[in-house]
């Protein structure tokens, strides 16, 4: 069972969020919050995998509550993914930066929103359609001034080409399917990749991949 937070200062929204997502046989809320302050109390008290978040929110804003989700060692199983309105570059830029695992808009389809959480709790990472590769791009230039190849002394050859591919947005059925092998052989790679580069998830793979020189914006 997939537990999950909901974090939004519109209890409408909420409530919407929770008769969907309660409505699928793996899928439970199990807390919810209107403000970041609140978000963070009781996700140390009750157990979450995926916490819903909505950007503009008081108390502790979703990026704030990001930050401190994801730099919080006991807070480690919880991936974030940001639900908003906005699909302003400065916003989806930063909820990367700050670790989170997926950003949707709140026009999203109800069946994307089901399939963003059951992929963000698999470790995966879910961007709407119409802002991946462009905020993927914008987010990585600003990372660092210079390339820190280094990053890549623990991969193996063929960790590193699974890399590049998790960076150009592939899944773990395309990467399989690009270095024919199956998708397990493909997930178990990017688990041990993960594992190697200290990544939450697979949007961090992707600032690595970005940060180590393996790829730069724009490339295919």
């Amino acid at each position: 069972m997939i537990r999950v937070a909901l974090a939004d200062d519109h209890q409408l929204v909420r409530a919407g969020f929770r008769a969907l997502l309660d409505s699928e046989p793996d899928i439970e809320v199990v807390v919810e919050a209107s403000g970041g302050q609140e978000l963070l109390a009781r996700l140390r008290e009750t157990p979450v995998d995926v916490a819903l978040v909505d950007i503009r929110m008081p108390d502790g804003d979703g990026l704030w509550a990001t930050e401190q989700i994801t730099s919080d060692p006991d807070l480690a199983a919880v991936h974030v993914v940001i639900v908003t309105t906005f699909e302003l570059d400065e916003y989806v830029s930063r909820a990367i930066l700050a670790g989170a695992g997926g950003f949707l808009v709140k026009d999203t389809e109800p069946a994307d929103l089901i399939r963003a959480v059951r992929a963000v709790a698999d470790g995966d990472a879910l961007l709407s359609p119409s802002v991946t590769r462009r905020l993927l791009d914008r987010a990585a230039t600003g990372l660092r001034e210079a390339p820190d190849a280094a990053l890549l002394d623990a991969l193996t050859e063929r960790e590193a080409d699974v890399l590049r591919l998790v960076a150009e947005g592939l899944t773990n059925d395309e990467i399989g399917a690009r270095l024919h092998v199956s998708p397990l052989t493909a997930k178990t790679h990017v688990s041990r990749i993960m594992q190697k580069l200290h990544a939450r998830d697979r949007v961090r793979l992707v600032v690595l991949a970005y940060e180590s020189g393996i790829t730069t914006p724009g490339w295919r």
